[in-house]
């Protein structure tokens, strides 16, 4: 090679480096986004996972989702044993959720929980591209969006709810920002794509999908698009509702029991709105729904309220958490916040937008803050083995092994019943039961130093020792059940051949 045509193939290599490193320098913020969504995956995985390896996700709710979606590869779609009868149910009679379905395939080539609490977080963490992408175009700075996408992955309560492994709502988190991106663009092909995944993930889920509808028809002057999305959004969750949980249960929603302070369903909430409108108004002020809210915001700085029409496209979820009885509604450390968080975080942008002063500046504020939450009530710290705020503690050792080896003693497939958080390792079967129901279990593995059971007269877990204490000793003095394995107060009996 000559010397010019070495010459010139050395500046042709140093053009293709100028022009790979000019590539690298405009897309930097987008890798950046790729590069914390990935790491956000890694780590969130890894700690749900330490969680479910340590006994710390029980069959309420992992379990429960791990056998809705077993049966449906087995051939019985979304068939559950029910908590609290002991009967072999369609999932859709409590939650109407077929997105369950979705995950069948993830199952076959993978058969385990941690398949499904591995594509939950990574889902989830797929939200903070419409944030970036609503970011650069409203903000008209890469920098800001990128801060507020690093923001989204930061707000403490969507990771939370990415790890509490799993709930289908939890899905909706990133389709809903994908929802407002769409219709921000005028894309509605893809917006009705994602619109039917939302509702697909609860019966309730069709009433952000009107309100977005409705938010569509205001702030864009689409009316009629805007009025049939909000028209099927409502006719959704109707017929969820009304129709389809009453085909499977043969009654109305076990949940309406969630409202019986305003009136036990939603025929009885618009009853006690105009007849006794106090009572209304007071179950919305109670004082731990007045700090769900200051939690919610907090992360944000408040900025949503800059784009109210926007932010009020939260307020069908928001009214029904802080609704209900069931305090856990209104924590915001759980999955009621997927219909809340991602009209909060879209409306933070299209406020930051309004504001006269540096994007950046405001941008960096909510990354701030919520990074400083989410050390201390976010799952982070579980990272560095330490309890967070308000999370669970580890438990000893030596019970670990007890439990690790009173599962490995049931046979795949056999019938048991188990106490809640050694049901989430045993509920790709058939047949699992929760105490106290026996049901047809031929394996029972109880922890006695676990109080949480079912009862018949509600749909979630209530602690009550006495039961635990009296099912062990009936299992102890039937001579139809064998003593196998007792260590660490857990205790494991197996059905006696006839």
């Amino acid at each position: 090679m000559t010397d010019r045509a070495a010459s010139a193939v050395g500046v042709t290599s140093g053009r293709s480096d100028a022009r790979a490193l000019g590539l690298v320098r405009e897309r930097a913020w987008a890798i950046a986004i790729w590069a914390a969504m990935i790491g956000w995956t890694v780590v969130l995985y890894s700690i749900v996972r330490g969680a479910y390896l340590d006994f710390r996700l029980g069959r309420f709710d992992l379990g429960n989702m791990v056998q809705a979606v077993w049966s449906t590869t087995d051939g019985r779609p979304l068939e559950i044993t029910h908590g609290s009868t002991g009967d072999q149910v369609v999932r859709l009679a409590a939650h109407v959720d077929p997105f369950l379905v979705l995950l069948a395939p993830l199952w076959i080539v993978w058969p385990s929980p941690l398949a499904l609490a591995f594509a939950q977080v990574a889902v989830t963490s797929i939200g903070a591209l419409p944030v970036f992408w609503l970011g650069r175009r409203h903000l008209g700075s890469e920098r800001a969006a990128g801060l507020l996408a690093l923001g989204y992955l930061a707000y403490p309560w969507i990771a939370m709810s990415a790890i509490g492994a799993i709930h289908p709502v939890t899905f909706a988190i990133p389709l809903l920002l994908f929802c407002v991106w769409f219709l921000d663009s005028d894309r509605l092909v893809p917006f009705a794509l994602c619109a039917v995944l939302v509702m697909t993930t609860g019966e309730l889920m069709g009433l952000p999908i009107a309100a977005l509808g409705i938010w569509y028809a205001l702030a864009r002057g689409r009316r009629r698009e805007g009025g049939l999305v909000a028209i099927a959004g409502v006719a959704w969750s109707f017929v969820a509702v009304y129709f389809v949980v009453r085909h499977f249960a043969g009654d109305s929603s076990m949940y309406y029991g969630f409202y019986d302070q305003v009136g036990g369903s939603p025929q009885g909430v618009a009853r006690t709105l105009f007849t006794d409108p106090m009572t209304v108004l007071r179950a919305l002020v109670e004082g731990h729904d007045v700090v769900y809210l200051v939690w919610l915001g907090l992360p944000l700085l408040f900025l949503f309220v800059l784009s109210p029409w926007l932010a009020l496209v939260a307020l069908p979820q928001l009214l029904a958490n802080t609704l209900s009885d069931f305090r856990s509604m209104s924590d915001p450390r759980y999955h009621s916040i997927a219909a809340v968080v991602p009209f909060l975080v879209a409306a933070t942008v299209f406020g930051i937008a309004r504001l006269r002063s540096s994007p950046v500046f405001a941008a960096a504020g909510v990354l701030t803050v919520s990074v400083t939450l989410a050390l201390v009530v976010g799952p982070w710290p579980r990272a560095l083995g330490l309890v967070p705020l308000g999370g669970r503690a580890n438990l000893a050792p030596a019970k670990l092994e007890a439990l690790r080896e009173a599962v490995a003693l049931v046979p795949e497939g056999a019938p048991v019943m188990s106490s809640n958080l050694v049901g989430a390792h045993l509920s790709g079967r058939r047949y699992v039961y929760s105490v106290p129901v026996l049901g047809r279990a031929e394996w029972v593995v109880v922890d006695t130093e676990e109080s949480w059971v079912t009862r018949r007269d509600s749909p979630i877990l209530t602690s009550h020792p006495e039961v635990v204490a009296a099912l062990v000793r009936r299992l102890r003095d039937d001579t139809r059940w064998r003593l196998v394995f007792e260590r660490e107060g857990v205790l494991v009996f197996r059905q006696a051949s006839p």
